[in-house]
């Protein structure tokens, strides 16, 4: 029985690799029978195709580029080239000092004051002030984008040269929070507001491009002076001038609803997000009010099979609900996968008696990868157990209205975590994302613990053995979305969360006029 059951789940997982393989067999083949060329001359063909004139990006003309307001994807590409907050993310999803130097906080965590950069300068040479930063703050209190993140700001206020942010409750990762873009106040309303970023918007009424800020306060040192921007109408046209060479860089979630396809021309640039896929639990329901069931659980999920035959890499395996990226990760308690040890624990809680219990796991069906990842948690988890874990796929509206009323016992979920990993919304008692009802006090007492930790990585540490001994959700990975690239243009591209170009200076754009 486990035999077969074994040979069950390695068919799960070879066969997506085994059909793509077949797929790009049959593709090249087609190809080289069709052109009648040898390999090594196809070969030398992509080596010396020709470089575009200039370097350009998509973006949607009659949009606005405010940093706060504008769509996601590769609007916001390009207005990460306009704007900078006072931190940023860094490729490990920590926060490093931007537009301000740092900042300190009293004991109690709950009041926190940030000293302002000096010598820096808007695009049109006015100084950025702490006004100017604390204004963008407010205004993102108020928007879709960043409300949710600063609904434990009591206040926001600017004094000379510092921003003081007070706290309703206490949070040693603040500054995580603070990579809100900073305009120049008082031109918030115009299209293109004005920034302190490498590259002002430019527009001589024929064609919009973005151009090198001479005022950049962290030097001139930029891959190109000029990117020419591509009025696109929407999405489909964004892809159509990207598999037809019109712009040469665009944003792609490969494993979203509608993914972008790539091909040999193409080169793909991966980024860590805060992006969390897990299992959770309806704790509501008898078979799943115990820890004991919830923790064998998480045992029967091969994480990285979830990740590499599923997400086609695009992610990284976690246990625990902060990316493993990140410096306060706690990979030493990790356990390894080992299917073994799931059938002999759920032997141990009598769940291989042979008497079927029915358990119903939906997930939202507009997202193809997120279903297959289901069916194969399901059917893993199902396996020579006397769980039979049955997959209902969704559209979005049902999948809410069933995660409200409590109609299921298992639902995969996504969810974007803040980079201070605040997890009180998503498993403390009453938290918003907490769909499960899960409510135990010990867990809330390590969540308040954390948030007004001086020594967040030991807090953390702490948080995860609760969140693991108790298993009120299952994380299986953070997902990596990706910076697309026509080959041969765009070399030692580092992105960063949100920021395509995080090192702007130690990129190299390859173009004719160069």
């Amino acid at each position: 029985m486990k035999l077969r059951r074994f040979y069950q789940i390695l068919m799960l997982t070879l066969l997506p690799a085994l059909l793509l393989t077949a797929c790009e067999k049959k593709a090249n083949s087609d190809s080289s029978a069709a052109s009648g060329a040898p390999e090594n001359a196809a070969k030398s063909s992509e080596e010396t195709a020709s470089l575009p004139e200039s370097f350009s990006l998509p973006y949607y003309s009659g949009q606005t580029l405010d940093p706060i307001t504008c769509a996601d994807g590769d609007q916001q590409t390009v207005s990460s080239l306009l704007y900078e907050g006072m931190y940023t993310l860094d490729r490990s999803l920590n926060p490093q000092p931007c537009l301000c130097t740092g900042g300190a906080a009293n004991t109690e965590m709950t009041v926190w004051t940030f000293q302002i950069r000096t010598g820096v300068v808007f695009s049109d040479g006015t100084p950025l002030q702490a006004s100017d930063c604390a204004a963008a703050l407010r205004r993102a209190m108020t928007s879709p984008r960043y409300q949710a993140r600063f609904t434990n700001v009591q206040s926001v206020l600017a004094g000379a040269g510092t921003v003081t942010v007070t706290l309703k409750k206490a949070n040693a990762g603040l500054p995580a929070l603070l990579d809100v873009p900073v305009v120049k106040a008082g031109t918030e309303g115009q299209a293109v507001p004005v920034g302190t970023g490498p590259y002002l918007y430019t527009d001589d009424g024929n064609s919009a491009a973005l151009t090198a800020n001479a005022k950049w306060w962290r030097g001139k040192n930029l891959p190109v002076s000029r990117i020419r921007l591509v009025a696109c109408r929407d999405s489909d046209a964004v892809r159509y001038q990207f598999t037809s060479h019109g712009v040469q860089m665009i944003s792609a979630d490969l494993t979203g609803r509608n993914p972008a396809s790539t091909g040999g021309g193409v080169k793909t640039y991966d980024t860590d997000t805060t992006i969390m896929q897990y299992l959770g639990f309806n704790t509501r329901k008898k078979l799943f009010e115990a820890p004991e069931l919830r923790r064998a659980l998480s045992l029967g999920i091969d994480r990285e099979t979830v990740v590499s035959a599923y997400l086609s890499g695009h992610g990284k395996a976690a246990q625990f609900p902060v990316s493993p990226v990140c410096s306060l990760y706690p990979s030493g308690m990790e356990e390894n996968y080992s299917y073994h040890k799931y059938l002999d624990t759920m032997k141990e809680l009598g769940f291989t008696s042979g008497t079927p219990r029915s358990v119903k796991l939906i997930v939202n069906s507009e997202n193809s990868f997120r279903v297959s990842v289901a069916n194969y948690v399901a059917s893993a988890l199902s396996g020579d157990t006397d769980l039979q874990i049955e997959v209902s796929a969704l559209p979005w509206d049902q999948f809410t209205a069933a995660l409200k009323s409590g109609d299921y016992d298992l639902y995969l979920g996504e969810v974007r975590l803040t980079a201070d990993w605040n997890l009180q919304p998503l498993i403390g008692t009453g938290g918003s994302l907490n769909y499960g009802g899960f409510s135990d006090t010990q867990t809330d007492t390590y969540l308040a613990e954390y948030a007004a930790a001086a020594n967040r990585a030991s807090a953390l540490k702490s948080l995860c053995g609760c969140v693991a001994q108790q298993s009120p959700i299952l994380p299986i990975c953070f997902k990596r979305v990706s910076v697309l690239t026509q080959k041969g243009v765009v070399s030692r591209l580092a992105p960063a969360v949100g920021n395509p170009f995080f090192h702007p200076s130690a990129c190299v754009i390859h173009v004719l006029s160069a």
